[in-house]
C-alpha cells in the first residue's frame, strides 16, 4: 500500500531517524561481540536529485526530495559513535547540488576551451538564485546534522558541484540527425567540460566552520577543493583523502606529499568519477575532462597507474557519478589488493509513485552505502550492504529491489548476481601484515 502524502509528510521526519536506528541496530546486533575491533564508514552517494531547486513542493513537485536528503543525514548522525552506534566516518563521492551558476569560467575561456554556440548537451539555464539560496543551504542544513554529531567526513567535488558546465567547442551535435535518432556518443551529442571550484569552497572549503580548526581535517589543496582527514576506529588509525574530478598532476603531487605526513596509515581515496558499472576505470565519454582538457585532468587509468597504484597504503578507492554499482580489486606495484568500489543511486525513482506521480522520477530513494570494518575476524572483512533510510530496509530485505532498479542499472544481471553487487563482504587478505595489528 501507498502511503498517503498528505498524512505523512509531517509526522515520518520525525520518526525516521528513530526508527532508522532501530533497524540498523538490530542489523548489527549479530556482531557486536566485536567491540571496539569493528567500525562503519558511511558513503554517501550522489545527491543532487534531492537538492534540486525542481524536486521541492514549492516548484510544484509533490514532495520536497530534499527531506530525503536530510532524513540520510539524520540516520546517519543518529549511528554515529557519538551517539552510541559505529559509524566513525563519513565519505561523500560527490554531486552534492544539482546545478551552475555560471556558463564558463573565465580560466577556461582565456585557455580556448569555450562554448559549442549550437549545444544539445548544456542547453540548461544557469541557475544562480536557486543554487546560491535554496540548493547550497540545503547541502549545508545536511552536513551540519553530521557535524553537530561529531562525526568527521571528507567530500569530494562532483561535476554538478562545479560552478560551469559548457558544451565544448569543437564537439558539435549531429545536425543530420533527428532528435529520436541521436545516441548517447560525442558525435551525437558533443562533450560537456566542467570548470570553477568557488561554489564547492564557499560549503567545503577548508575555512568553513565545517573544518576550521579541527584537529581531524589534516590538510587541503585549492582551498579544500581537495582534503585529507584523519580518523580513528577499532585500533587503527586511517587516512581520508577527497580529491576533484579527474585530478591533474598538481593534485597528485599534493596527494604524495599528504601520504609523506601520514606514513603508514591505511589510506581510503574518494572521487567522484573513477569506476564505472561496467567495472572498468573510464570516463563517461560525453564528460572526459581529460580528454579535453589533458594537461589539468588525469583519466581514471592514468590516476592508477600515476598515484593509486604506487603507494602501498592506498587499499580502498571510493566513487560515485557512474549510476549503479561497481567493484574491482587490483594488485598494486607492492603485489597488494586495492579495492575499488562504486556506488551512485541517483537515477532510482520509485519514492515519486509512493507520492502519486504516474511515472518514475530520479530522485535516490534513500539508499547509501554501510561498510562494516571487523578486525575481529580472520583475516579482516569489509561486509557492504546498501540501506535506504526512506524504505527502512537493506537492499537484501526488499522483495522487489531487483524489479525496481535492476534493468536501469545492470540489465545482464541476474536477479541473484544484482543482488549481490549491492551486499558482499570483502575479505581483507594480509591487512595486519601491511599495516600493523591494532592497538588493544
Amino acid at each position: 500500500m501507498r502511503p498517503n502524502p498528505t498524512k505523512t509528510r509531517g509526522l515520518l521526519p520525525r520518526l525516521r531517524p528513530l526508527l532508522c536506528l532501530l533497524v540498523f541496530a538490530a542489523a548489527a546486533a549479530d556482531s557486536t561481540a566485536s567491540g571496539t575491533r569493528a567500525f562503519t564508514l558511511a558513503v554517501i552517494p550522489d545527491t543532487q536529485n534531492y537538492i534540486d531547486f525542481r524536486h521541492q513542493t514549492a516548484e510544484g513537485f509533490e514532495f520536497d526530495a530534499a527531506d530525503l536528503f536530510i532524513e540520510q543525514m539524520r540516520f546517519v548522525a543518529a549511528n554515529g559513535v557519538g551517539n552510541g552506534g559505529d559509524i566513525a566516518f563519513v565519505a561523500s563521492v560527490g554531486d552534492v547540488w544539482q546545478h551552475q551558476t555560471k556558463r564558463i569560467d573565465e580560466e577556461h575561456r582565456r585557455r580556448g576551451i569555450d562554448i559549442e554556440p549550437e549545444p544539445i548537451l548544456a542547453k540548461r539555464a544557469v541557475r544562480t538564485e536557486q543554487v546560491l539560496n535554496i540548493e547550497l543551504p540545503k547541502a549545508v542544513e545536511g552536513y551540519r546534522i553530521i557535524g553537530e554529531a561529531g562525526l568527521p567526513f571528507g567530500v569530494a567535488p562532483g561535476n554538478h558541484d562545479y560552478d560551469a558546465a559548457w558544451s565544448v567547442r569543437g564537439y558539435p551535435p549531429n545536425r543530420q540527425k533527428t532528435w529520436s535518432q541521436l545516441e548517447r556518443t560525442v558525435e551525437d551529442l558533443g562533450i560537456l567540460h566542467v570548470g570553477g571550484l568557488d561554489n564547492f569552497r564557499r560549503v567545503f572549503g577548508a575555512d568553513t566552520d565545517f573544518f576550521r580548526d579541527k584537529s581531524w581535517y589534516v590538510a587541503h589543496f585549492r582551498g579544500g577543493a581537495n582534503s585529507a582527514q584523519v580518523f580513528s576506529a577499532a585500533g587503527y588509525d586511517f587516512l581520508h583523502i577527497a580529491l576533484e574530478m579527474q585530478p591533474g598532476d598538481d593534485v597528485l603531487r599534493w596527494v604524495e606529499l599528504v601520504l609523506e605526513s601520514q606514513p603508514g596509515l591505511p589510506t581510503i581515496v574518494t572521487t567522484h568519477d573513477y569506476l564505472n558499472s561496467s567495472n572498468e576505470r573510464a570516463a563517461h565519454p560525453l564528460i572526459d575532462l581529460a580528454r579535453i582538457d589533458p594537461a589539468h585532468h588525469n583519466s581514471a587509468e592514468q590516476l592508477w597507474q600515476k598515484l593509486l597504484s604506487r603507494h602501498d597504503q592506498i587499499f580502498l578507492v571510493l566513487s560515485g557519478h557512474h549510476h549503479g554499482q561497481g567493484f574491482r580489486v587490483d594488485a598494486n606495484s607492492a603485489g597488494n589488493p586495492v579495492y575499488q568500489i562504486l556506488a551512485d543511486y541517483q537515477s532510482r525513482g520509485r519514492v515519486a509513485f509512493d507520492f502519486g506521480r504516474s511515472g518514475a522520477v530520479g530522485i535516490g530513494d534513500g539508499w547509501l552505502r554501510l561498510m562494516r570494518f571487523d578486525f575481529a575476524t580472520a583475516p579482516a572483512t569489509i561486509s557492504i550492504r546498501t540501506y535506504s533510510t526512506h524504505y527502512r530496509k537493506f537492499s537484501s530485505q526488499t522483495a522487489d529491489y531487483a524489479d525496481w532498479y535492476k534493468a536501469g542499472e545492470q540489465p545482464d544481471m541476474s536477479d541473484a548476481e544484482f543482488h549481490a553487487a549491492d551486499e558482499f563482504v570483502i575479505r581483507l587478505e594480509g591487512f595486519q601484515r601491511r599495516f600493523g595489528e591494532p592497538r588493544s
